[in-house]
């Protein structure tokens, strides 16, 4: 039989005796429970500091383009649209219920305000239903659920983001949802897959990761944050700072009411040729047909990773 042999500890594998020093256990307590004995990378406050802000923004950025380059994620369709878009039936709901109320309390003004915003979240709910098919249109054109070439990519949240994610979903397809840490809770949208759920610190990180493999913007009507990254596109664009890609707008009621863009070349502010980095069209299988149009005339990579699935 083996002996088992007895290895002994070495000098500072052991605490100072207190036989030595009756202080040494406490003081040695107080070292270790230092925030300067923390390693680096367990030292949340550390990490959280001013000081590091270069370091989180690296991390925002490498944990993201690691597991895209791991699962082979060559192009994305990024999809833009408000986050308070309902599906149909949601927003038909919501609507009956006020309806009921206003039954009981017709003259009551707040109710009659309720009534008119949600009449108007049932209109506006046609254009969730144009994401999710947009999504399906998108993710139809892989080979299959494996094929990560082609993928639709959102912000993550409800909404617009959902529709086009749950578009992807339905077909069996892989789809991104690039969610940011607010200071108010939020969920990701469930239709999301797992292995390309991401929740980012910084806006500016995820933006770059929405353009970086971006062969295409769609924007569906939306507010604030929705006009932040088209306009960003649509600079980067006009600048050369980012390669061409279609951008295609959703909905013409929409956008000519909230928008003319007209005025901009009127005014001097653009050039005539700038209005032609974007397309307003009506509905999805329109954006679908122009962005696919935009990729056969240029003959691009995407064109024929379509072509192959389209087969």
């Amino acid at each position: 039989m083996k002996k088992t042999i007895k290895t002994r500890k070495l000098p500072w594998q052991k605490p100072k005796s207190t036989k030595e020093d009756s202080k040494a256990d406490k003081l040695i307590k107080e070292l270790m429970h230092s925030p300067t004995y923390k390693m680096a990378e367990d030292d949340l406050d550390f990490l959280k500091s001013e000081d590091t802000r270069g370091i989180r923004l690296e991390l925002d950025y490498l944990k993201t383009e690691l597991i895209f380059k791991k699962l082979d994620i060559e192009h994305t369709i990024v999809v833009f649209g408000s986050a308070r878009i309902k599906e149909r039936k949601t927003a038909l709901k919501n609507l009956k219920n006020i309806e009921k109320k206003l039954e009981k309390d017709e003259n009551n003004k707040e109710l009659i305000q309720e009534l008119r915003k949600a009449e108007r979240e049932v209109e506006m709910s046609r254009y969730y239903e144009d994401a999710r098919k947009l999504g399906q249109l998108v993710a139809k054109a892989g080979k299959g659920p494996k094929d990560n070439r082609v993928i639709v990519m959102t912000g993550g949240g409800p909404g617009i983001m959902e529709a086009a994610n749950r578009g992807a979903y339905d077909v069996g397809a892989k789809t991104i949802g690039l969610n940011i840490k607010l200071p108010h809770e939020q969920f990701p949208n469930p239709y999301i897959s797992p292995e390309l759920c991401f929740q980012f610190r910084y806006f500016a990180i995820r933006k770059l990761h929405f353009m970086l493999r971006a062969q295409a913007l769609v924007a569906y009507p939306g507010g604030f944050g929705t006009f932040d990254e088209l306009f960003e596109v649509l600079t980067l664009i006009q600048t050369h700072k980012n390669r061409e890609i279609p951008v295609v707008l959703v909905g013409k009621k929409y956008w000519n009411r909230i928008l003319n863009f007209d005025v901009f070349v009127e005014e001097g502010m653009i050039a005539p040729e700038d209005l032609e980095i974007f397309k307003i069209v009506e509905n999805a299988q329109e954006a679908f047909d122009y962005l696919f149009k935009w990729h056969k005339k240029r003959k691009t990579h995407l064109y024929k990773v379509y072509k192959e699935g389209l087969k």
